[in-house]
């Protein structure tokens, strides 16, 4: 199909919906499996050495675009896979088994995706979609530390006579900009203070990305500090982000939840192996042979177990922002309305469980395996530091209550939420 037709398509469907053959629905998931699985392999045939070492996972992550991870969600009539969101979140806790900071480094740049996807409805993303295809990687660059209050931002996008704008400030925990052709900003438009998302190249001087992300956990994730000093943006590549799409906080955790699951299969992998090399026992142990010592053997049943329930819980929340960008593509307002709460409350259920489980899962293996475990050769320490460092990032205390005040007083669901200093207000302390 020709891109004239597709635009044309595209003008005729505003009202209604998306052309159906522009709708992520699905792909032919033996065929994604079979193309991403051997690099899922490599990527951890490295992970070890390279948590090890803090060495970015940049030959890693190439591959992975050119194979076309980053178009998996774009529409197949532009040329990605077509992948929904469930058949993503699968192969996303297959990526973190092997190594879930390049996940993590990925995360950015699928959320600018699936932002793409919501706004196509009305208004043409094909450029974008190209882009994907071609190779694109978007960072992220949302957070500022300092002497920020929440609800501000300090980065601005000012406006130039020659219609261009620049952008300028200071973020951290830029995940994946590194990496990345493109910076998803968060900013604030000069002329009148809306804020806004700027799509910057960090192809040119006006950006500095350093890798001081100093993290014990996701060590190799490039969530460091990037600079920008009047870099050039141009006016169609910012958009409002009061029109974000919607489900933007539950697709971030999804991310998360699927780091999680990975990260507890991850685990188990190895313990598997480990269990069934061990050949020295304890005196008071339960059988001659480790490998055939019920309690040792309990404990590797209950990780798969942990790790089983962590997948399903995130393919859940998947197939829930699934439905949700189905309705909002084939115009059905009432359904979308139902899943962007569904969604929300979805992925804070899914946190609450997959912290727990991913945390247990990275212990558990220790009880399985004895002192020995311990060594630094083994690295299996990691698990656990990514875990828990994953699962500091959006605190899940705050999640669980978001559930029950939901389910008690029906407070509404928080859609998009910020961090800083404390508001001097009604006597808070700044």
């Amino acid at each position: 199909m020709s891109l004239d037709t597709i635009q044309q398509d595209r003008s005729q469907a505003s009202a209604t919906g998306v052309p159906a053959d522009q709708i992520s629905t699905g792909a032919d998931l033996e065929e994604l499996e079979a193309r991403f699985r051997p690099i899922f392999a490599r990527i951890h045939e490295t992970a070890r050495e390279r948590d090890r070492e803090r060495r970015l996972p940049r030959t890693e992550i190439d591959e992975l675009r050119r194979a076309g991870f980053g178009a998996l969600r774009v529409p197949k009539v532009f040329g990605g896979a077509g992948a929904s969101i469930t058949q993503l979140t699968g192969l996303l806790t297959e990526l973190s088994a092997a190594d879930p900071n390049v996940n993590q480094a990925l995360r950015g740049h699928l959320a600018f995706v699936e932002d793409r996807l919501w706004q196509h409805r009305d208004t043409d993303q094909s450029r974008w979609f190209h882009r994907f295809v071609a190779g694109d990687l978007v960072g992220n660059a949302w957070t500022e530390v300092g002497d920020v209050r929440v609800g501000e931002v300090q980065t601005r996008v000012t406006r130039q006579s020659d219609g261009d704008y620049l952008a300028s400030g200071r973020k951290y925990y830029t995940t994946g900009s590194i990496f990345a052709d493109w910076i998803d900003l968060y900013a604030q438009r000069a002329e009148d203070g809306v804020p806004v998302i700027a799509a910057v190249s960090t192809h040119q001087d006006g950006v500095v990305i350093e890798n001081d992300w100093n993290g014990f956990g996701q060590r190799t994730t490039g969530s460091g500090t990037t600079i920008l000093q009047d870099a050039r943006v141009a006016p169609e590549e910012i958009t409002v982000f009061a029109e974000r799409f919607p489900y933007q906080t539950a697709f971030y955790q999804l991310s998360h939840l699927a780091s999680q699951a990975g990260i507890a299969r991850g685990a188990v992998d190895e313990l598997v192996e480990l269990v069934r090399q061990r050949v020295r026992v304890y005196s008071h142990g339960s059988s001659a042979r480790w490998h055939e010592d019920p309690l040792v053997l309990q404990q590797v049943g209950i990780a798969d177990a942990e790790a089983f329930a962590a997948r399903t819980t995130a393919e859940r929340v998947g197939e829930t922002l699934q439905q949700l960008y189905l309705a909002h593509c084939r115009g059905d307002g009432a359904r979308e309305r139902e899943f962007v709460d569904a969604g929300e409350l979805d992925a804070s259920r899914g946190q609450s469980v997959n912290t727990k489980l991913s945390l247990d899962v990275a212990t558990r293996i220790f009880n399985a395996l004895g002192a020995s475990a311990a060594s630094e050769d083994l690295g299996l320490d990691r698990h656990w530091r990514n875990a828990r460092t994953v699962s500091s990032h959006n605190p899940v205390i705050f999640k669980e209550r978001v559930i029950g005040d939901w389910l008690v007083n029906g407070t509404p669901l928080p859609y998009a939420w910020a961090i800083g200093r404390e508001r001097d207000e009604q006597g808070a302390r700044a």
